[in-house]
Parts: C-alpha cells; sequence; structure tokens
C-alpha cells in the first residue's frame, strides 16, 4: 500500500485494504473548511455588513455637504455631547461597582453574598423598557421617591440624572463579569504574601491585585462604553426625549427618522457606527498586546 493512501472501512480477511488517497482527504477537509467560513461569513454579510453599508450609503446620497448639514444642527451637537457626557458618567461609576462587587463576592464570605451575585446579572435578564418603567416608578413624580424629591427640587425623571441612571443600569455587569474569573484565575497568594510583609489593604490592592486583574478591567470597560454608547430602550422611558435637552444620539436617530429627516438619521447612525467600531478597534489592540506580552 502507498505510504500516502489511507484506509478506509474494515475489510474482508485474505484482502488488501481499500485506500483513499491522502490528497483526496485534504482536500475534503480544506474544502469543508472554506464551506464553514463562507457561511459564517455571509451570515454575519446580511444581518451586519449588508445593513451598515447601507447607511453609510444612504448618508452620502445627497454628498458630503447633506452631512455637514446635519452635523451643524445644534439638536445633533447636543444630543452628541450628551451621550459622550452620559457614558463618561457611568462608566467610571460601573468600573468602581464592578471591581468592588468582583473583589466581595471572590474574596469574602457574607450573608447575601449569593443573593449580590445574581443581582449583579439581573440587567441581563431584564429588558431595558422594564428597567426604565422601574426608574420611573421610583424616582418619577408619582413614584416613590418622587415626594421627597420633588420637596428637595430635584428632578431625576425626564432629565439627565434619570438618563445616568437608567444608563448605569443596563451597563452595571460588565466590569464584575469580566473580573471575576481573572480573580479566581490569580488566586490569593500574591496578596497574602503581601500582607505578611506588612501591606496594608489598600496597598495591596494598588500593587497586587489590580495589576493582576488590569486586563479583566479594562475589557469591562470597553464592553460597559459600547453598551452605554448604544443604550435606547432604558433612556427613552426616563427621558422624556426632549430636543436639545434629553436626547441622546439612539433618541435623535428616530426623532429626525420619525420626521422625514433621513439624512439627519442616517448621520447620527454614522456618528454612533464610528463610535462602536473605535470602542472595537481599541479592544483588538489591546487584545493584541496582551498575546504579545502572554508570548514573551
Amino acid at each position: 500500500m502507498n505510504a500516502l493512501e489511507l484506509p478506509v472501512g474494515p475489510q474482508p480477511a485474505g484482502k488488501q485494504p481499500a485506500a483513499v488517497p491522502a490528497g483526496r482527504v485534504a482536500g475534503s477537509t480544506g474544502a469543508a473548511k472554506w464551506g464553514v467560513r463562507l457561511i459564517g461569513l455571509g451570515y454575519l454579510a446580511l444581518l451586519l455588513g449588508m445593513p451598515v453599508a447601507l447607511v453609510f450609503i444612504r448618508a452620502f446620497e445627497q454628498g458630503i455637504t447633506g452631512i455637514l448639514n446635519a452635523i451643524s444642527k445644534p439638536a445633533f451637537q447636543h444630543a452628541f455631547w450628551l451621550t459622550l457626557t452620559i457614558t463618561a458618567i457611568a462608566v467610571p461609576l460601573n468600573t468602581i461597582f464592578g471591581i468592588t462587587a468582583a473583589l466581595a463576592v471572590v474574596r469574602r464570605r457574607f450573608p447575601g453574598r449569593n443573593l449580590l451575585n445574581a443581582l449583579i446579572d439581573l440587567p441581563f435578564a431584564l429588558s431595558p423598557v422594564v428597567i426604565g418603567l422601574s426608574l420611573l416608578l421610583v424616582y418619577g413624580r408619582n413614584g416613590f421617591l418622587g415626594p421627597i424629591l420633588a420637596d428637595s427640587h430635584l428632578q431625576v425623571i425626564f432629565s439627565v440624572p434619570g438618563m445616568v441612571l437608567a444608563t448605569i443600569f443596563v451597563s452595571l455587569p460588565f466590569v464584575a463579569r469580566e473580573v471575576m474569573p481573572v480573580l479566581r484565575e490569580v488566586g490569593t497568594d500574591q496578596e497574602e504574601a503581601a500582607y505578611t510583609l506588612g501591606a496594608s489593604h489598600w496597598r495591596t490592592f494598588w500593587q497586587v491585585t489590580l495589576p493582576s486583574i488590569r486586563w479583566g478591567v479594562v475589557y469591562g470597560i470597553v464592553l460597559t462604553t459600547a453598551r452605554a454608547l448604544g443604550e435606547f430602550g432604558a433612556v427613552i422611558i426616563v427621558s422624556g426625549r426632549l430636543a436639545g435637552k434629553t436626547e441622546t444620539l439612539t433618541l435623535y436617530v428616530e426623532s429626525r427618522y420619525e420626521s422625514f429627516d433621513l439624512v439627519g438619521a442616517y448621520t447620527a447612525s454614522i456618528a454612533l457606527a464610528l463610535m462602536a467600531f473605535a470602542v472595537l478597534i481599541f479592544m483588538n489592540i489591546l487584545q493584541a498586546q496582551r498575546s504579545r506580552k502572554e508570548n514573551v
């Protein structure tokens, strides 16, 4: 039998086994791999690539002038900066909460630990619309805390604070869920060694714990940022959709589309898409750097 031929199936006694050329096996394997890749790429192209490409094409149908006019509108600029402002508030707060919650769940044993671990995933289970409605029932004028807030002349619902709360709620789990497995993986040996050498809890956190979980924190921040930039369901409930006051870019897209200002809607969509691409590119750069450091 040729060394490049492989026997296939059981053979009768006294007969040489049938063989299949190795080249044919390799060819079949290669064809299967390319088939799987083409199916995956085609699926992504239909669901993601084509719709996003059409948004860019439609936005430039009237040339660059239409886009520049859409960008120069005060409502667009306010929505853009409000989106960035809400994200800039929500991400640091969720980062602090996520690290604290991860340390509490992984490193501590206390009553209610399992409940805290389950509540962290609550935003994953609830619809954003339900989250917005819940905030309305608590902080609205007729809500649980409504009279107290009214007496203090504080407005949460239909204002920026309510939008920040909604964004924090929906993006809350990402940092915690990225940090927890890293904490379990690194263990407690280095921290215990630092305590033995006389380091305080605070110094141990900054010099031992945080450097060891930094990649989990970074990935959590990236995911939180992406989620905060694209939030719609919870924000639309608590914002009131006041143009130039409580309208983020996602709400601006809907309002422009409903007003038949398609160029304005497409332009805002492009702005959101570019921010999302920037987040993805940043995450890929970080992953490449991490892989490079681990291989050194």
